[in-house]
């Protein structure tokens, strides 16, 4: 008997579709995996901004995740947002007992676009310090970086330098840093180890307004190719040129009036839903 390649994603729900668990599980999906999904928010969201958030307790966050455990034993966790100490002691506490060798990448989401911290300090505070050691990588983009260890980010080797930094302050076996907030011809992210040397993993720059839901999108791509079995320098890449595809397909596509998704079903990979 087959099964599928399970997939989870600990998010908040955008009710806009673009980003959040909607994304996740579309990326999870057209990858070639079975996407699971704990909520951890909803929002009120759409393409021009958000309203309001409700928080999920913390028990309840807990029950959906014993409940993905007890029938689907996940090959790859991808985390989201956690905005609260309760949510993110909810998380790590089901985690830090049940996780075991499974990959968890954890998309620190913190600062939005405007500069607006996005999480309380005491959910910060745990995210350092019990789930960060959790995770396989985390995925800082450059304000994340900045945030998290107090370096100004303004060229490619403040980039490097507070990557490294990142990975010495921090117990966690990868650093992906997201370098789409450099303007440029060139979008170039990179993957700290530490006590290794950094690997540049470039893309081409799109000009679109068509980026909502980018850093979700590529930490759950993340964690898709990292369930089936590949390295982390593989995943990274086959999930930066599927977000990069994704982007470039979304160009000439409205959707709504505002920052709009990607187009997560541009090209359905050609792997097969099920595993031996």
């Amino acid at each position: 008997m087959k099964r599928y390649n399970y997939v989870l994603t600990i998010a908040g729900s955008d009710s806009g579709g673009g980003a959040g668990v909607q994304a996740d599980i579309k990326t999870i999906s057209a990858i070639g995996a079975f996407a699971v999904s704990a909520i951890t928010a909803l929002t009120a969201q759409n393409t021009r901004g958000v309203k309001s958030i409700l928080p999920v307790p913390g028990y309840f966050i807990k029950d959906q995740l014993a409940m993905i455990w007890q029938d689907f034993s996940p090959n790859a966790v991808k985390i989201g947002m956690l905005n609260s100490a309760e949510t993110a002691s909810a998380v790590c506490d089901f985690l830090e007992e049940n996780a075991g060798q499974c990959k968890i990448v954890t998309d620190p989401v913190m600062i939005a676009t405007s500069g607006s911290k996005l999480i309380n300090d005491d959910a910060i505070e745990i995210l350092k310090n019990r789930l960060f050691p959790l995770s396989t990588v985390i995925t800082p983009n450059i304000p994340e970086l900045e945030f998290l260890t107090g370096c100004k980010v303004e060229t490619a080797e403040d980039m490097k330098n507070a990557g490294m930094k990142c990975t010495e302050m921090f117990d966690c076996k990868y650093v992906l840093v997201k370098g789409g907030h450099f303007k440029g011809n060139n979008s170039a992210d990179i993957l700290f180890c530490k006590g290794g040397q950094p690997v540049m993993f470039e893309g081409e720059f799109v000009e679109t307004v068509n980026l909502h839901g980018t850093g979700c999108t590529l930490s759950s791509a993340i964690a898709t190719y990292l369930s089936f079995g590949n390295d982390i320098y593989v995943a990274v890449d086959k999930a930066k040129r599927y977000v990069a595809g994704a982007i470039k397909a979304s160009c000439d596509v409205s959707v709504a009036d505002g920052n709009g998704p990607l187009n997560h079903f541009y090209n359905p990979q050609k792997m097969s839903l099920l595993i031996d």
